[in-house]
């Protein structure tokens, strides 16, 4: 199958996810293969909140509308403008994907196919249900794919290499396990927000959109703050207010209310307006309902802080005031190039 007619079949993935809006799906007769997806694909969305408590509807339709977008022509070729896939040699890949949020593994399955490899797939128990549907749709659109995608149960087995997500305490079972096969192993990460004091309201509301987009759930999720001495926090409760419905989730409610009696029983000091509570601490990954903070006195310290901690950090978050860091509002809109971990899937899949 010619790689054009594979980055067609993800064209065409993206078409259909785009008929699919938190505020109102609208089917688009142009799309292949509604008849048969469309309806199934809507009460799906709707049904996941039962397979997996933290995937309601409105976080499903925003990873769906995510990917929609990435899927573009466009952004399929700046992607993969830069690497030779005539390198990569067909291998079978074993997928181990972590579940934390809707569709979190779909880059690697994505990455895998494009490269002209076979992807061996085993979900995590949070999320089996909307990656192998989107599968079937591929499949439907492109059937050479069909032999190409695989999902398996039990134990991974027969494969050349491998790709697996989970936390510091799996990945030390991955390392063990798969200590003979070429691979890429992803622990937890958190991401951080670097502010001044200078940021305004538009901003600071866009950041508690990487705080509270899926929950906090994600690796990308802001957990931990760096706030100048002296920072007035009205700013950014003002800026969080917004978001105060995320409390009506049962969920994160029982979270918020265990956490924050953790916290004061433990007789920590928190700031806290009744949906999240903030804690100075040194640590990056604060408890769900929970953010960390850190003084600073000068930038060059959180700067260097942050390089030597660079393994524990996904993305920052900054109003230009770190290198390379992410606008406020935008670190659950990863691009395909944005890999996971800072490594480059398609540069390893074409190593093989």
């Amino acid at each position: 199958m010619l790689q054009s007619d594979k980055k067609n079949c993800f064209i065409e993935l993206g078409k259909f996810l785009a008929q699919f809006e938190a505020n109102g799906s609208c089917r688009n007769d142009a799309v292949l293969y509604n008849d048969l997806f469309f309806d199934d694909f809507e009460a799906l969305i709707h049904l996941s909140q039962s397979h997996n408590g933290w995937y309601t509807p409105e976080q499903v339709y925003f990873a769906v509308q995510s990917w929609a977008q990435a899927l573009t022509e466009q952004n399929l070729n700046q992607w993969l403008s830069k690497y030779d896939l005539s390198l990569a040699k067909p291998k079978t890949v074993g997928l181990i994907l972590a579940g934390n949020i809707p569709l979190v593994g779909f880059h690697d399955l994505l990455s895998v196919l494009v490269t002209g490899q076979k992807a061996l797939v085993k979900t995590s128990s949070s999320d089996q249900k909307l990656l192998p549907f989107l599968a079937k749709y591929l499949v439907a659109v492109c059937p050479d794919l069909q032999n190409d995608i695989t999902f398996v149960d039990g134990k991974l087995e027969n494969f050349d290499a491998v790709i697996a997500t989970g936390s510091n305490n799996t990945a030390r079972y991955f390392e063990y396990y798969f200590k003979d096969k070429p691979s890429i192993i992803r622990k937890s990460r958190n991401s951080v927000a670097v502010l001044d004091g200078s940021e305004s309201k538009e901003q600071l509301v866009a950041l508690g959109e990487d705080i509270f987009r899926y929950f906090g759930l994600g690796c990308r999720n802001v957990s931990k703050l760096f706030i100048p001495k002296g920072y007035n926090f009205d700013l950014f409760f003002n800026g969080m207010f917004p978001h105060q419905d995320i409390i009506k989730y049962e969920k994160y409610a029982n979270n918020y209310d265990y956490n924050k009696a953790v916290f004061l029983m433990s007789n920590f000091k928190l700031l806290d307006n009744e949906f999240l509570t903030i804690k100075e601490d040194s640590g990056y990954a604060s408890p769900i309902s929970s953010v960390f903070y850190e003084f600073y006195d000068d930038l060059s310290q959180v700067r260097s802080k942050l390089e030597n901690d660079r393994d524990q950090i996904q993305c920052i978050v900054s109003n230009g005031l770190i290198e390379n860091s992410v606008a406020f509002g935008q670190t659950q809109k990863p691009a395909l190039w944005d890999y996971a971990d800072n490594v480059d899937t398609i540069q390893f899949l074409t190593g093989l």
